[in-house]
């Protein structure tokens, strides 16, 4: 397979280069005897639809001299062999046809006889001006060659759009091309995936240095595989690949092979690895590979055999086809990597998964500092702070961060992004806008404040659970109030007492409003969700159930796919489901029986907590942790911060008011 498809290439390229050994990403094409036959069979069949379009106001000897006795012509022009009038009014001439000229060819033994009967008439006339044969030529000839020049034009556009022209045209790859000047993206511009780095780092060295592989017979990896969540910097990573290797980087999507024609994504593959070869060494990119990369089976839609798996057909025999000196090396990047197909990430097609995960508490400092870079940064403005605050934020949402904490700033009229400014930014990425002109009734901000202290008294409460950051009744995007708690730390494994704890805090809002407000509300509606939700993965993925054992009953991520899955079918029976419906509801009976012995004893401290958000509306970690040690807080209230606001504005009008009344006294 490998020599069969050496030799191939080997052919090709002889014929694809121009006088100066360069090579041309387009193939060049040689017109064959029925190219050179086509153009004169062209040109007489234009020439003659153009001499039948001129004679088609001909007329015959007694129609003229009819028209002439009936004083219908008015002017005329009499050459050596024809005569070429014009009438008074249109005149109809046969079936369909009205005619304002017309032509009539005479002999020239009757000119005596024609002089004679134009001055009867009393009709203008004149002798035509006498005309060269290259005049005549040119005017038979001139609008033909145009006419086959442009066409010819056209036709050569169409060998150029490949084979076929342009009604084949949509065969052709769709891919963007960054060639070595255009790719400006090194691995200083990608942080907080060191590892990833460094599994490429022979990648790089094979595109620099080929024969150093070779000399002791190695070969690498035709296919690398980038697996992560979205917007950790796939393909940031694939472009820095391809700027420290200086080479050229063919990049296109997934979904850019499907068309709504069968064949069409086959026909985009090999167009794009057969330039990419000629371009050798280069990187390929596909982005979003799973859009036709999944599992092939059954199909209740097509019977298996659709658009979407000949194109994956396609790619898996360019891809087998490689040599390995063909210097081309493939980078795909999916979220999804658990439902490509087997075939697609064997060994000899993507022979290496590189994951590129969240990144870490380093990880996500060195990429606040990579965009910090952008931006005018104040000088007590702490990233590391915001690192530590910022867990599970990919590199998408960091970068988010720093912008909107510059747009923030400006709006602001600062000279430079503060500290303030980043974890605003922080919970507007995370959380959504602070909407604080959102006008409120008093009984829903009570409940809102009670709902937001019971979650803020457990949060802070409990030893097992994260830190708490700060809590708001300030709706903020879908949520009337909000809890924040950010760990400190990033979370690998996540223990059985930190999931109970994780759940008692749900139901904290919930038993608080029970007890305070003597009524419940729709507001712990995502609580109840998101406990059910922990309750479920502890039962069925991570065996935290004594009773059902260390079983995982969560269907097969695999299989998640329409194709492949049956509505209605369960893994386990009817009487399985009973008892995991039993203990995930144990779970959560626990969880609030907890949580509410814990706030019955503490009702004086919620109590304040909760009197405390209603006067300020926003606490913060530290604030909760004082009133809990029953110290008083001492900070501006909203209505001071409003009033001082109110006469910021002020100021300047009364400043301009003195200005006026002294140049006025002056």
């Amino acid at each position: 397979m490998s020599k069969r498809g050496n030799k191939k290439s080997g052919q090709l390229r002889p014929s694809l280069k121009g006088k100066s050994g360069k090579k041309s990403l387009l193939p060049s094409y040689k017109r064959g005897p029925f190219g050179w036959l086509f153009i004169p069979i062209l040109l007489l069949l234009t020439a003659s639809l153009l001499f039948k379009q001129w004679q088609n106001d001909d007329i015959n000897w007694d129609d003229f001299v009819r028209y002439l006795e009936n004083k219908q012509i008015a002017s005329l022009e009499v050459g050596d062999t024809e005569i070429k009038g014009m009438f008074n009014e249109p005149v109809k001439y046969g079936d369909k046809k009205t005619l304002t000229s017309f032509t009539v060819d005479y002999n020239p033994d009757v000119v005596r006889e024609l002089g004679q009967m134009l001055q009867k008439s009393g009709v203008k006339w004149r002798f035509a001006k006498a005309q060269g044969w290259i005049f005549t030529l040119i005017n038979m000839l001139i609008l033909p060659l145009l006419l086959v020049g442009f066409l010819y034009f056209l036709f050569a556009r169409n060998l150029r759009s490949g084979a076929g022209g342009m009604l084949m045209s949509f065969g052709r790859s769709k891919h963007r091309l960054y060639n070595k000047d255009k790719v400006a993206v090194s691995f200083k511009d990608v942080a907080g995936v060191d590892e990833a780095k460094e599994e490429v780092a022979e990648i790089i060295e094979f595109l620099k240095n080929p024969k150093k592989f070779q000399r002791l017979g190695g070969r690498i990896p035709r296919g690398v595989l980038l697996v992560g969540p979205p917007g950790c910097g796939k393909t940031l990573l694939a472009k820095a690949i391809a700027g420290e290797a200086d080479v050229p980087f063919f990049s296109i999507s997934g979904s850019d092979f499907v068309e709504m024609f069968v064949g069409v994504g086959a026909s985009r593959v090999r167009d794009l690895f057969q330039q990419a070869k000629q371009s050798s060494p280069c990187i390929i990119f596909l982005d979003e590979v799973d859009a036709i990369g999944r599992k092939r089976g059954p199909s209740f839609a097509s019977g298996g055999h659709d658009e979407r798996e000949q194109t994956l057909n396609a790619i898996l025999v360019e891809m087998d086809g490689f040599d390995t000196n063909d210097q081309v090396i493939v980078i795909a990047a999916t979220n999804r990597g658990d439902i490509l197909d087997h075939a697609l990430i064997r060994p000899g097609r993507f022979d290496r998964q590189i994951s590129v995960s969240l990144p870490d508490l380093k990880g996500r400092l060195e990429i606040l500092n990579v965009h910090a870079k952008k931006i005018k940064l104040s000088s007590n403005a702490n990233l590391e702070r915001l690192a530590r605050g910022t867990p599970m934020f990919s590199g998408a949402d960091l970068a988010a961060i720093i912008n909107e904490a510059a747009l923030a700033a400006t709006m602001g009229n600062k000279d430079y992004v503060e500290t303030s400014d980043l974890e605003e930014a922080r919970d507007k990425v995370r959380w959504g806008r602070a909407r604080k002109s959102r006008v409120i009734d008093e009984q829903d901000k009570k409940i809102t404040a009670y709902h937001e202290a019971g979650h803020a008294f457990v949060q802070s409460t409990l030893k097992d659970a994260d830190p708490l950051h700060k809590v708001s009744i300030i709706p903020r995007g879908p949520y009337g109030g909000a809890t924040f708690a950010l760990p400190e730390k990033d979370r690998m494994h996540y223990t059985k007492r930190y999931c109970m704890a994780l759940l008692q805090v749900c139901f904290g809002g919930r038993i608080s409003e029970e007890i305070f407000c003597d009524d419940i509300s729709s507001g712990a509606q995502s609580d109840i969700q998101q406990a059910t939700n922990i309750a479920k993965q502890m039962i069925l993925t991570w065996g935290m159930s004594e009773k059902l054992g260390l079983i995982s009953y969560e269907p097969d991520s695999g299989l998640s796919d329409l194709m492949y899955a049956i509505p209605g079918e369960k893994e386990y029976s009817e009487k399985t489901a009973e008892q995991i419906d039993s203990e995930v509801k144990r779970l959560v009976d626990e969880a609030y029986k907890k949580a509410r012995e814990l706030i019955e004893a503490n009702k004086d401290k919620l109590d304040q907590i909760a009197k405390a958000l209603l006067k300020y509306e926003t606490l913060d970690g530290d604030d909760v942790k004082a009133i809990l040690q029953g110290r008083q807080l001492d900070k501006p209230t909203v209505s001071d911060l409003l009033a001082a606001e109110q006469a910021k504005s002020a100021q300047p009008k009364s400043e301009q008011q003195e200005q006026k009344k002294d140049k006025t006294s002056g």
